[in-house]
């Protein structure tokens, strides 16, 4: 039994197939799924698959890439969680990979988001791409991550450092591993997830990007998330039941949800 820890299936491009990707998913052992907002006026849709689908959780979040979109307040998202289907804050983070210029947005943006993790006791989805410096600095300075008196959260669809995660479990964060880790291109990223223990790792799929082999460069699903967990195990030299068990339980922890 798989769970796909972020994904994104009130997209146009999963939206229409629905009844496909909720067969696909049974067919393929995914009992869940956590659908990540990443903005506020397409929120009510995310919110909407996660009261229709009892199987379908969702997040509260505006993404570090949408620069044109409703800002949000540290109190306007402490509102919008307050429902037992919204599991965590986010996506939030920074990304200094797409926009250029004056990103000052983008790191008081991430600090909203980290205060309401903070009031809500709901944990953050952390997205880093090209700054994780200054996300390791911001998450210390605001207090994010159970060491500094928060909650854990995890750092989603990892491309980072070995350093990196280290300092974010340090923090009591998660590390979650998309269909990247697949790659044949990924061979630093596949050491990286050699050594981190299972105890600390989740599985996603970003979908409807990011496909794993052998579905690469197609449109991404939920179902598709198994294909993470297989490559892992072989990666790691363990049986994929261990590590379904494992990031099952390591998600049912950390997004307090209960078996």
């Amino acid at each position: 039994m798989y769970i796909d820890s972020h994904c994104h299936i009130n997209f146009p491009e999963l939206a229409a197939r629905m009844p496909d990707i909720l067969a696909q998913m049974e067919h393929n052992k995914v009992t869940h799924a956590l659908c990540v907002s990443v903005d506020l006026p397409d929120f009510p849709q995310v919110l909407a698959l996660a009261h229709q689908y009892p199987h379908i959780y969702a997040s509260v979040g505006v993404h570090p890439d949408y620069e044109d979109t409703p800002e949000p307040s540290v109190e306007q998202l402490v509102q919008l969680a307050d429902d037992p289907k919204i599991i965590a804050i986010g996506e939030t983070g920074l990304d200094y990979y797409r926009l250029e210029g004056d990103l000052e947005w983008q790191r008081e943006r991430f600090r909203t988001h980290i205060k309401a993790s903070r009031i809500t006791r709901k944990p953050l989805i952390i997205h880093t791409r090209s700054a994780s410096e200054d996300t390791i600095r911001i998450m210390r300075e605001e207090g994010a991550g159970t060491d500094a008196g928060g909650v854990a959260g995890v750092m989603h669809c990892f491309t980072e450092s070995l350093a990196v995660a280290r300092a974010a479990i340090e923090m009591g964060f998660y590390i979650s591993f998309s269909g990247i880790v697949t790659f044949k291109s990924a061979r630093e990223l596949q050491a990286v997830a050699l050594e981190l223990p299972l105890e600390r790792m989740l599985i996603e799929t970003d979908s409807p990007y990011l496909a794993p082999v052998p579905y690469r460069g197609k449109t991404n699903e939920p179902g598709f998330v198994a294909h993470v967990a297989e490559f892992l195990a072989k990666l790691k030299g363990v049986p994929v039941e261990q590590v379904a068990e494992q990031t099952t339980a390591n998600f049912r922890t950390l997004f307090n949800v209960p078996a």
